[in-house]
């Protein structure tokens, strides 16, 4: 069962809210890993970064889980911001999980 997430957000410019035929403000939902739920920052990212979120789609839950740990895991905010950056660069060369990442610790042995 895939998960979801459901965030309200500033769509990055205008022109984008123009281009869709939409107010400033806009539901989306984007699937999340398999303990961690998508941060707000995060999905402002992808949503602005057609290209990233392409493959961030394409990726599995198990995938996801591991980038939104990465990201959650900096402890200051301007490592988080240059981590989000990463992880759009890195999806976009296909790159599927964080490099030098020894995975979430917040699953259970049982992959969950």
């Amino acid at each position: 069962m895939l998960a979801l997430s459901q965030f309200t957000f500033r769509l990055c410019s205008q022109d984008q809210a123009d281009e869709f035929g939409m107010a400033e403000m806009s539901k989306v939902e984007l699937a999340s890993g398999v303990v961690h739920t998508v941060p707000d920052d995060l999905a402002h990212s992808l949503m602005c970064d057609d290209m990233a979120l392409g493959y961030w789609k394409e990726i599995t839950p198990l995938a996801r889980n591991e980038w939104i740990c990465w990201i959650i895991d900096a402890k200051k905010a301007d490592t988080r911001q240059r981590r989000i950056e990463r992880m759009c660069n890195d999806l976009k060369q296909g790159k599927r999980r964080p490099c030098c990442w020894p995975g979430c610790s917040h699953r259970e042995k049982n992959g969950n």
